[in-house]
């Protein structure tokens, strides 16, 4: 069992995946707080106010319709972060079942899932999202349920494997004779002693999943504008570059590439606490 003890010394081993995790609590509570705490209604137009630099008015400028930028990339992570948790949430639950039951029974039941998720695996995870959106529509919904469903073969193909691995381990036989039913047995015993690294992979997807609606909206295929979300501020700032407005797309492709990032780091922290190899 990790004590917290345990979880502090690998922290303080691993400062980049402790500042990681201060620096997605920040985010989160951006998230939460973000649209009480704008000083600028982010839909809001200001022609007067039209690709103002960064200054002690507009902190991070304005675009070119005069809407507050730094308002607009706090409110915007609250859409980013709800649907990579939404969706991430969704594809771990769905895949991580399917993939216990598969790696339990075996047979053909196994292969033909089996078969299904190379199926998946063999397109290109954004091109598939594309797709899937461009059939499904435009709307929150449509990426929430693309990013989750790009996201399944990963857990079905760690908890498969994990459960191949156990099912006929000592623990897992006394709970069959002791009468365990088969649900018991895959959900009760095995899929508990098999989460770690779907946590890990849970803390990577979360990274991919933001930085997959930030891209299907850079495309035109996510949130449709004025909403604010930080791959419709870059996608709109992105020819203002050439001609001098560099904060347009700066600040919301740093917010997107922070988060990415410091999801990546978090992901390899936790597998640090929980690998007992890096508590020895």
């Amino acid at each position: 069992m990790l004590s917290i003890a345990d979880i502090r010394f690998i922290l303080r081993r691993n400062l980049a995946g402790a500042v990681a995790a201060v620096l997605i609590v920040v985010l989160m509570i951006v998230a939460i707080i973000g649209p009480y705490i704008a000083p600028y209604d982010p839909l809001s137009t200001n022609l007067r106010e039209v690709l103002q630099p960064p200054s002690a008015t507009f902190w991070f400028g304005t675009d070119h319709l005069g809407r507050d930028i730094f308002s607009r990339v706090i409110v915007a992570a609250r859409l980013d972060f709800a649907i990579a948790i939404v969706a991430v949430s969704l594809s771990a639950v769905v895949g991580s079942a399917v993939g216990a039951l598969s790696g339990y029974v075996g047979g053909w039941l196994d292969r033909i899932l089996g078969r299904v998720v190379d199926v998946m695996m063999a397109f290109p995870l954004f091109v598939a999202a594309m797709a899937l959106v461009a059939v499904l529509g435009n709307s929150v919904e449509s990426i929430v349920l693309a990013t989750a469903i790009i996201n399944l073969p990963f857990y079905f193909r760690l908890m498969r494997a994990e459960i191949s691995a156990r099912r006929e381990t000592g623990y897992v036989e006394a709970a069959i004779i002791n009468g365990n039913s088969t649900t018991q047995v895959i959900f009760g015993f095995l899929v508990p002693n098999s989460l770690p690294p779907v946590i890990v992979q849970i803390s990577l997807n979360l990274g991919w999943a933001i930085l997959n609606t930030a891209g299907l909206a850079f495309i035109g295929l996510g949130v449709a504008p004025p909403t604010p979300e930080w791959g419709i501020m870059i996608q709109e700032g992105a020819s203002m570059m050439v001609s001098g407005q560099w904060w347009v797309v700066v600040f919301p492709g740093l917010a997107l590439a922070m988060s990415v990032f410091c999801f990546s780091l978090l992901g390899d922290a936790i597998r640090d606490v929980m690998d007992p190899r890096r508590r020895s």
